[in-house]
């Protein structure tokens, strides 16, 4: 089968600097591409890329993007090197829009929406900080029960403080996530896991601390394997297991634990399906921040593959304004 292909590079502002252990993030830039078969049927995909959380950087997505020709075929599609998983994501989830896999008539539209779980189906993202404590609850009467917040940001002292107010704000039933995007130091996971075991010991608390996500860099992955046997507290691994190599690997040495991942940079979704079919393997599915296009072929991958009935990290809309205006200008654009 032949494709046409076009694509256009896109930045969003953020309506509020995100705050990680990696630093602020102000825009999420990326690449929306468009497939069209001899028939006319689109497809259309997003290329998102992190280059800090082990994808390809931006440049070398548009590098690849604009030395194809205008006619691509099957053949180049699924051949795109591992050293591009976000293309990977883009070209091949776009192939499976248009190919009419998913079984939905309405993503012929580019602005069509996808139909959404439930509020409590999500995870929704906290601000890092004292922020936490103000919008929890705006984002509890939208129907949100998980929330995720991130740690490693600043002292621990005062984080640890932040966190005592937060888990008795919050209401009962709540489920909170910890993100450290590898920012602890070992001593610092330990306190950490410490701290939510003894909350654990304690019946009195109404909630429940769900895991510790990427306490230690990539580069402690035994450390880490330690630490999800030594304590109570779950830990699940994101950093280590950006891409579907590193996702392997991880399996390979040893980790029976939560592994999140991010469909937009982790790779190929046909061999993300094998890999999670084989291994049936515990799962948390999470955003890159992407727009509706990246966000359809995410969820579409996230109901066929999630285990558990965890809640999945899409709870992120509050981060950008609306998107209608944006696409209908880019869409004209094409």
């Amino acid at each position: 089968m032949t494709y046409r292909f076009q694509f256009r590079p896109y930045q969003r502002k953020f309506l509020r600097s995100l705050t990680t252990n990696h630093g602020k993030w102000d825009i999420r830039e990326g690449i929306i591409l468009r497939l069209t078969d001899e028939s006319g049927k689109v497809g259309w995909g997003e290329i998102a890329p992190i280059s800090w959380f082990g994808s390809e950087t931006l440049e070398q997505a548009l590098y690849f993007c604009r030395q194809l020709p205008e006619e691509i075929t099957d053949e180049i599609i699924f051949s795109i090197p591992d050293e591009l998983p976000a293309c990977q994501f883009g070209f091949e989830s776009a192939w499976e829009w248009g190919s009419g896999k998913w079984g939905n008539e309405f993503f012929s539209m580019p602005n069509a929406q996808c139909p959404m779980p439930h509020a409590q189906s999500f995870s929704a993202l906290l601000p890092a900080g004292e922020a936490a404590l103000n919008q929890w609850e705006t984002l509890w009467q939208q129907g949100y029960r998980t929330f995720k917040w991130k740690i490693g940001v600043d002292a621990i002292a005062d984080e640890l403080e932040i966190f005592d107010l937060l888990i008795h704000t919050l209401p009962a039933f709540t489920k909170l996530r910890l993100d450290a995007n590898g920012g602890l130091t070992y001593e610092e996971a330990n306190l950490w896991l410490w701290t939510c075991d003894n909350l654990k010991a304690n019946a009195e608390l109404p909630i429940e601390i769900e895991f510790i996500e990427q306490p230690l860099p990539v580069e402690q992955f035994q450390q880490m394997l330690e630490l999800s046997t030594t304590y109570e507290t779950a830990i699940a691994l994101d950093e280590s297991v950006a891409t579907l190599g590193q996702l392997a690997a991880c399996y390979q040495l040893g980790w029976r634990g939560i592994f999140v991942i991010k469909p937009g940079i982790v790779g190929s979704p046909s061999r993300l399906r094998k890999f999670c079919h084989q291994y049936q393997i515990d799962t948390v599915f999470s955003s890159v921040f992407e727009t509706a296009i990246g966000k359809q072929a995410a969820l579409q991958l996230t109901a066929e593959l999630s285990q558990n009935n965890r809640a999945i990290g899409f709870g992120i809309d509050h981060f950008f304004e609306q998107e209608e205006t944006w696409f209908q200008s880019l869409w004209n654009d094409l």
